[in-house]
């Protein structure tokens, strides 16, 4: 049985706020991803709880840990 592929060409290269299991939250630019919800983010930003912030660079996160995906634009309006 063919197994559906995740909908997320049209967020490839933009900033997304991927929640992970466990209450972890990582940012950063969607660079790729597969069948499994594996996924590849770049410039990734792990956020810790009291907002401090930890740069990753470049990772890859397990598809299983992924509890939700969000879109991160910044408005341009004035």
């Amino acid at each position: 049985m063919p197994q559906a592929q995740p909908e997320l060409k049209k967020y490839l290269e933009k900033r997304i706020l991927v929640q992970l299991n466990g209450s972890r939250k990582v940012m950063g630019t969607l660079r790729g991803y597969d069948v499994y919800l594996n996924i590849v983010l770049d410039d990734a930003l792990e956020e810790k709880p009291g907002g401090e912030r930890h740069r990753m660079g470049m990772i890859v996160i397990r598809g299983n840990a992924v509890v939700m995906l969000e879109v991160r634009t910044i408005s341009t309006a004035p």
